[in-house]
């Protein structure tokens, strides 16, 4: 659950900064209230007392940054990453923190970031943090937030906006106050995009700051190919979550219909091939080397331009205790034949150590002849280490999961499963995949 704190986030401040709920506070008191802030105490909290939204959120690499005004989740270089600003998230009580958090556990719990998008964009996240925020109580709720019933928190320059731009903005709140509870996204869109003062504030892009209580800027930088990986990975995450929530009754306040649309996002079958066609193809590193004949696009003409020659190097470690049965290697290995084609992949045998000396490299177009060079126990300490000592793009560890976690990697690591196995510790952090081959055996 570690996370930064943001006490040195806070000092590099370069503007003033406006709460959009306690605009009164000065920037002194604000970066006091970070100082003394720890984001830490707060999921804890919520591990006690909201265990599914605490499942999603510790899954999430958190990082405190004043690079955005609010808070935010977004998929960046492939790992899931919770954004927040010390200075907004600090200046509420521990409600209000409680209420923010679980409003972006549900974002992703619901798909609005990845699967479920329409344009325009801005409308679309109106509509969902509507959708959301029927469920967080009245001590949750940012004042600065949408929700149905309630008018809009006016911006502070209101009076001086012009006469037409605070007529919308008057037509819009009033459209706010009459909308129903607990509709879905995509009702609430509707709705919205059907009101001509709405569609004409959109489009003028008035009201700025009206509504935002966090921020998603970035999904649309994804190409589809990462949009997919990132798609499949959340949705493994929140199925891990409902799973758990399941099976301990341990929901929460989370309303009963909220249960049912969450539990039919999770329904479809997660393709394990494309998801490890996904985690192949995202590792990809590049070789930057100056060139005379690309120009610089910046200062064409006056400096010689980059190009990259794409090389990613993917290791593969292959757990020699024998309940991974042949099959399974054989069915893994298949794929994996297919995708040597885009990466060059090094193939290692472990059990509680990595053997170095019958390491294969597995070259474009080949399919190596698997080995037995070793018949200890399972140690997934090892290839983590030796992964962080050889510094691979990534790796994947083909394994049926039965031993002791690992420590924290900061190389991108994925865990193949034989089919009808799991991790046995259950949770992974931000930067892993896992990936379960569904394929049934035979003998």
């Amino acid at each position: 659950m570690s996370t930064d704190k943001g006490t040195a986030e806070t000092t590099k401040t370069k503007v003033a900064y406006k709460h959009p709920d306690f605009p009164e506070r000065s920037l002194a008191q604000l970066q006091a209230d970070a100082a003394a802030f720890n984001l830490d105490d707060h999921l804890v909290a919520l591990l006690f007392h909201e265990p599914f939204y605490a499942d999603i959120i510790r899954s999430l690499h958190k990082e405190a940054t004043d690079s955005i005004s609010t808070a935010g989740v977004i998929a960046k270089e492939d790992i899931l990453r919770m954004f927040w600003n010390p200075l907004f998230l600090a200046a509420y009580p521990n409600a209000g923190v409680r209420g923010i958090l679980k409003h972006e556990a549900l974002h992703l719990a619901l798909e609005h970031t990845t699967q479920r998008r329409y344009e325009p964009h801005t409308a679309w996240n109106w509509a969902t943090d509507l959708a959301i925020n029927c469920t967080l109580s009245k001590e949750e709720m940012p004042e600065c937030g949408l929700l149905p019933g309630r008018p809009l928190k006016m911006p502070t320059n209101f009076n001086a906006l012009p006469p037409d731009e605070r007529d919308r903005l008057t037509k819009v709140s009033k459209l706010i106050v009459s909308l129903p509870r607990d509709l879905t996204g995509e009702e609430y869109f509707t709705r919205l995009m059907e009101n001509e003062d709405f569609k004409e504030m959109m489009e003028n892009q008035e009201g700025a700051g009206v509504g935002v209580m966090d921020d998603h800027e970035g999904w649309d930088e994804l190409s589809d190919e990462q949009r997919e990986y990132v798609a499949s990975r959340v949705r493994q995450v929140v199925k891990g979550a409902v799973d758990r929530a399941d099976a301990k009754n341990s929901w929460g306040s989370i309303p009963s219909h909220m249960r049912e649309e969450i539990r039919k996002r999770i329904t479809g079958e997660i393709d394990w091939r494309a998801l490890l066609r996904q985690f192949v193809g995202c590792t990809n590193r590049a070789d930057r080397t100056t060139s005379v004949y690309r120009l610089n696009k910046k200062y064409p003409g006056i400096h010689p331009g980059n190009s990259r020659d794409y090389k990613p190097t993917l290791h593969i470690y292959l757990d020699q205790s024998g309940s991974v049965p042949d099959a399974a290697i054989s069915l893994f290995f298949g794929e994996l034949s297919n995708l040597s084609k885009q990466v060059t992949f090094k193939l290692f045998y472990f059990d509680t150590e990595v053997d170095e000396e019958n390491m294969l490299l597995w070259k474009k177009g080949t399919t190596p002849q698997t080995l037995r060079t070793r018949s200890g126990g399972t140690d997934f300490e090892a290839p983590t280490q030796h992964a962080l000592k050889t510094k691979p793009d990534g790796y994947l560890i083909l394994t049926d999961g039965d031993a002791s976690k690992p420590s924290h990697s900061r190389i991108r690591r994925g865990w193949v499963l034989v089919p009808g196995c799991s991790l046995a510790w259950g949770d992974v952090s931000g930067n892993e995949t896992v990936i379960k081959m569904k394929k049934p055996l035979v003998s």
